[in-house]
């Protein structure tokens, strides 16, 4: 079990609505992320997890709804979310795969006057992309791309990372590299909002975590007590590796 004392509620969502046409997306969702926790997101494929982290991150605009940062209304546009310090980590990871890693490095550091903070803390945290800093970046394995995309995510120095889908495609040991990574940059005080195919693994980090189907959120918890739900563990954990 972990432990917290914040208060501060950093990211709120609040009835968020969104269609794709006549099929409806996210129907009323609602929920709220505090500061430094990590909130975990799981439920099947099409219940509109990713769509709920484009909106967040002002890829597409809610239909109904708000979204509020740190007390205030969040922007509707990608550049302005991101200057507001809150960060989207695709899924599949689309990095610029003709770039040498620094080069996507500095793409995700655009709005910073200086980015040389930033490269450094890259680097010390994913040691293989200073080694290959001069690399293309598609020549790279699934792994280390999808460290290179955290890093690029961090290079704007959010205060709340949006984490879809990081283990998608994945080998079990890089999956746990990579779930150990999210809970270190948690660590240094960045709060995190995850979407994670890996429910098993999602909870175990997670401070609170929801359950989203169908366009909504229909269970909300702290990390131990959604995983114990047998429910969830029906649906979503099967039975442990």
């Amino acid at each position: 079990m972990r432990i917290w004392g914040w208060v501060t509620d950093m990211l709120k969502i609040d009835n968020l609505v969104f269609s794709y046409g006549k099929i409806q997306a996210l129907n009323g969702v609602s929920f709220t992320v505090k500061e430094g926790e990590i909130l975990s997101i799981v439920g099947a494929n099409g219940a509109g997890k990713s769509t709920l982290m484009k909106c967040i991150a002002g890829l597409l605009k809610a239909q109904g709804g708000e979204i509020t940062y740190d007390g205030q209304e969040l922007p509707k546009s990608a550049n302005a979310v991101v200057a507001r310090g809150v960060a989207l980590v695709p899924e599949g990871r689309w990095i610029f795969p003709n770039l040498t890693v620094e080069e996507n490095l500095l793409m995700g550091g655009y709005l910073v006057k200086d980015s040389r903070e930033g490269l450094e803390r890259a680097y010390r945290m994913f040691p293989r992309l200073k080694e290959r800093r001069n690399q293309r970046a598609g020549t790279m394995s699934g792994g280390e791309q999808q460290m290179l995309a955290i890093a690029r995510g961090l290079m704007s120095n959010p205060k709340v990372l949006l984490l879809d889908e990081p283990s998608l495609g994945l080998a079990p040991l890089i999956v746990n590299e990579v779930i150990e990574y999210i809970d270190e940059i948690n660590r240094q005080g960045v709060t995190i909002l995850l979407v994670e195919q890996n429910a098993r693994k999602a909870l175990k980090i997670a401070h609170h975590a929801c359950v989203m189907e169908q366009g909504r959120i229909v269970r909300y918890g702290t990390g131990d007590e959604i995983a114990e739900d047998e429910s969830v563990v029906a649906a979503y954990l099967g039975k442990k590796a």
